[in-house]
């Protein structure tokens, strides 16, 4: 089988959907398939290589990501005629990929991490210009029509349903976890008390959040609750890990500005490497993800499996993720999150039986779907 991906992102850059794609392309490829992707070119990366089998074709869009849906139409008209099938995802790839899959009569499966449909001005920090124009830029996307649409989530899918896509056009095939490199022996107690130590908070229960400063992953939330987790824990101490700040950084100073109310329990503190995040969350005493919305949320299955319990919002998809030691506080809810943390530090945590989410299942998923769609 021939598959041509049209992703806007792709390996080196990192994020949730960048790590579905590397690893179903590669899983697709060691499956026997043939595997092109059409993405952006970023600094320091080449127009063509071959990755691990998978064919990268990257195409300039001058540091504009609203540019590749448009620039990327030329190779996606290309490739597509030797393709079987076209896979996209949400939300600049998904045009040209359809535009590609039309004029070349190729089936075409959008894949869908989160629907911001009427929620825009609530996990952003847009313009109200900004913000309308998104609104209406997603609105159209659902307008077209792909063969298949598949959701990381149940969340996500009955968000996506509530446009009007057809149920059965809708399929949920869950993100896979490495768990090989996750198993929690792979982090050393040691190094984790010595990170406690050079962070000056080994005598205090440390909260920990990260993640990229998007107005989606509630960190403002989380800043604003030291105060009332000060009163109910005195040795907390809440260190957020931002990554990816000069995207964002309209949000991250908003971020430090409101940390900086709170030096005493709030840190800040510089991304690690990600072979480095295992040694981050075993330092922890509670990890807290605040989320406003979240497709998949590989930051909880990264607690999960190092073994630290989890307070997690109960936006999107993370009740369904979720398992191990964990409590759930209601999305926004000051008063519910310091309430969880306070008893996660006396020992009082739910127990929810482990998920497991292997790529063989994934890529296997989509397998499923693309035979379906060629009719095999």
């Amino acid at each position: 089988m021939k598959i041509l991906f049209v992703c806007e992102n792709y390996h080196p850059h990192y994020g949730g959907a960048e790590v579905l794609f590397k690893n179903l392309a590669e899983g697709l490829v060691k499956k026997g398939n043939r595997v092109a992707i059409i993405t952006t070119l970023l600094p320091g990366t080449k127009k063509f290589e071959e990755l691990n089998g998978v064919k990268i074709h990257r195409v300039s869009c001058f540091n504009n990501r609203y540019l590749f849906s448009f620039l990327s139409i030329p190779k996606v008209l290309k490739l597509a005629k030797k393709a079987d099938l076209i896979q996209t995802t949400t939300f600049n790839g998904a045009p040209p990929a359809w535009l590609g899959a039309k004029m070349t009569k190729k089936p075409v499966a959008l894949t869908v991490h989160e629907v911001w449909i009427g929620r825009w001005k609530e996990v952003t920090d847009f313009s109200r210009i900004k913000t309308s124009l998104h609104e209406l830029l997603e609105r159209m996307l659902y307008l077209l029509p792909f063969d298949k649409y598949a959701c990381v989530s149940e969340s996500t899918r009955k968000d996506l349903l509530r446009q009007g896509i057809a149920k059965e056009n809708t399929v949920t095939i869950y993100n896979g976890f490495d768990y090989n490199f996750w198993d929690p022996n792979n982090f050393s107690k040691t190094e984790a008390q010595k990170l406690r130590k050079k962070l000056a908070v080994d005598k205090k229960f440390v909260c920990l959040s990260w993640g990229r400063p998007g107005s989606s992953k509630g960190f403002q939330y989380l800043i604003r609750v030291a105060p009332a987790l000060k009163k109910k824990i005195p040795q907390v101490a809440i260190l957020l890990m931002l990554g990816t700040p000069e995207k964002y950084q309209k949000n991250y100073q908003h971020l430090k500005r409101l940390a900086s109310r709170y030096p005493e329990i709030v840190k800040i503190i510089p991304s690690l490497p990600y072979q480095q995040l295992g040694t981050m969350i075993r330092a922890a005493d509670c990890v807290i993800i605040p989320s406003l919305s979240e497709g998949f949320g590989y930051n909880a299955l990264e607690a999960n499996s190092i073994g630290v319990p989890l307070v997690a919002s109960d936006a999107g998809s993370l009740p369904e993720v979720i398992s191990g030691k964990n409590l759930l506080f209601r999305s926004k809810d000051l008063q519910d999150l310091a309430a969880k943390v306070a008893l996660v530090s006396a020992g009082k945590v739910d127990f929810t039986p482990f998920k497991k989410f292997e790529w063989e299942d994934c890529v296997e998923g989509y397998l499923k779907v693309y035979n379906s769609l060629l009719r095999l």
